[in-house]
């Protein structure tokens, strides 16, 4: 049995085709160029956190 899940895309991201999508419960993230491609499972909130703490600059 398959969940449907609903996405968002950042309204910023719309005129562009380098973008991701994340589900509405912050648990899953998609390329919004392959929406029956993978998804990627993770906590979505911390991913961010550590994304904008610099956590994975170079």
């Amino acid at each position: 049995m398959s969940v449907e899940r609903t996405w968002i895309k950042s309204s910023r991201s719309q005129n562009t085709t380098t973008c991701v999508e994340v589900t509405t419960t912050f648990d899953e993230i998609r390329d919004s160029k392959d929406p029956h491609g993978p998804t990627l499972k993770t906590a979505v909130a911390p991913l961010v956190q550590a994304i904008k703490s610099g956590r994975f600059d170079s």
